[in-house]
């Protein structure tokens, strides 16, 4: 055990002083109380913590007989939540875990009062650090200050009994590593590589909620770099680790094939918004199953179509939201149609620019750029027509409805879309300027239906 002071700023947040003061709480009724895991790390690197989890020699019913508010949330594993001013902080007694046989669970816990035995439980060295709030010390049992001057990550103990006992810690190792911009060190690396296969035994919404905390963290092209290096990247996502290799047209995207494409698009993007970033990551995920060749030039005719065909499929599986996989699949199926922008007619660039999915289709086809040609004529086309349209009066409701159609004899069905889609083109490009003229329009374009 290696006890160092800390001589950096300790930050003034309401968080860090609820955190201390359950922590000194407990240590005057004669527990021992630290800081533990993400929080020790960050304030060591100069960051601010977002969560402080505070561990204890303190027994659950021990922790709740000490705060006024204490919720049993996690009490079968020794987790306490406790409240202090109003800001809840999760206190967690030290333990010594045993067996884990569903690959995420221990299967017994036991309480100790020996902090090194919880420590070493834990993930990653720079996880496994202790800090003392009174003291101003640091507490190290697993040499988590070294790796974390040096920059590298790896695991406490053995990697292969580590990932053994949480499968999920192989894509938290990434997920870390790319965060921090940390090396893996080589036997935890191998030893990912070798446990992957263990991931299909995860369910799916704890594969998803790692990936997207990759996809939305600092760097994200790194960690799925590492998934495809490790081998991870096809047993959690086969169709994107399918995309590497896959060849493209040299004069459009100079860059590589469509995986390194894709790798661009996630260092480029400024907006780590979740459903923009799985739409980056998916936006090609069609050209392997489209891909063919003319005079030895590579094609992806209708790759958007069924892209957005397979993300629907993936994010389902991934148990995503209905209201996330439509607007994810959305933008990777209109993700070709900024190319001829510059051609279209008012009326439809008007339809796009009112769509609610418009910003993030936007900046998904801004990053497609980037990541390729660089040319970026018909994103400025559209940020310029976005202006127009904003000085343009507030869209006024469609002048015809179904009923203007039933009305003239004609039966409901699939001609009814089509007339109404064109009266309202023509509306937008200023061609019918009533409803009067509307209905004279339509009187003239049924006489002509084949009905």
């Amino acid at each position: 055990m290696k006890i160092s002071s800390f001589s950096g700023d300790i930050p003034q947040t309401p968080l860090f002083a609820a955190a201390s003061k359950a922590a000194a709480v407990l240590r005057a009724a004669g527990h021992k109380a630290y800081f533990v895991g993400g929080a020790v790390r960050d304030l060591l690197l100069g960051r601010t913590p977002d969560d402080v989890d505070v561990t204890t020699s303190a027994r659950p019913e021990q922790i709740q007989s000490l705060f006024d508010k204490a919720i049993p949330i996690g009490a079968a594993f020794g987790i306490i939540t406790v409240v202090v001013d109003g800001i809840p902080i999760e206190v967690a007694t030290f333990r010594a875990e045993r067996g884990y046989s569903d690959g995420r669970r221990p299967d017994h816990v036991v309480y100790t009062d020996d902090e090194v035995l919880d420590v070493t439980r834990r993930d990653f060295t720079v996880n496994g650090l202790l800090f003392d709030p009174a003291e101003r010390t640091v507490v190290d049992c697993v040499g988590g200050l070294d790796d974390l001057r040096a920059g590298i990550l790896r695991t406490i103990g053995d990697p292969v009994v580590r990932f053994g006992e949480d499968h999920l810690r192989i894509l938290r190792l990434v997920r870390f590593a790319a965060k921090l911009g940390f090396e893996v060190d080589p036997a935890s690396k191998e030893a990912a590589a070798a446990s992957a296969e263990k991931l299909r035994l995860i369910a799916a919404e704890r594969i998803r909620a790692e990936l997207e905390k990759i996809l939305t963290g600092p760097r994200p092209a790194d960690g799925f770099e590492m998934l495809a290096e490790l081998g991870i990247l096809k047993v959690v996502l086969p169709e994107a680790d399918a995309m590497r290799g896959v060849e493209q047209p040299k004069q459009y995207h100079p860059e590589g094939d469509v995986f390194v494409h894709t790798m661009l698009l996630l260092r480029h993007a400024a907006w780590h918004n979740p459903d923009l970033m799985w739409a980056a990551l998916l936006h090609d995920i069609g050209k392997p199953a489209t891909q063919t060749f003319k005079d030895g030039v590579p094609h992806f005719y209708g790759h958007e179509a069924l892209g957005a065909d397979m993300a629907a499929e993936i994010l389902a599986r991934l148990r995503f939201s209905s209201a996330s996989i439509n607007t994810i699949s959305a933008a990777i199926r209109h993700h070709m149609r900024f190319a001829s922008v510059h051609l279209m007619k008012k009326a439809k660039w008007m339809r796009i620019i009112a769509d609610p999915n418009f910003p993030l289709e936007l900046e998904l086809h801004r990053l497609d750029c980037i990541a390729c040609h660089g040319l970026l004529d018909n994103y400025v086309l559209m940020l310029d027509r976005m202006r127009e349209y904003a000085r343009l009066p507030a869209p006024r409701k469609p002048f015809l409805n179904g009923n203007d159609i039933i009305a003239l004899g004609v039966r409901p069905g699939a001609v009814f879309s089509r007339i109404l889609s064109e009266a309202e083109d023509l509306r937008l490009e200023g061609e019918l300027k009533s409803r009067e003229q509307s209905l004279e329009w339509l009187r003239a374009r049924v006489e002509h239906l084949d009905l």
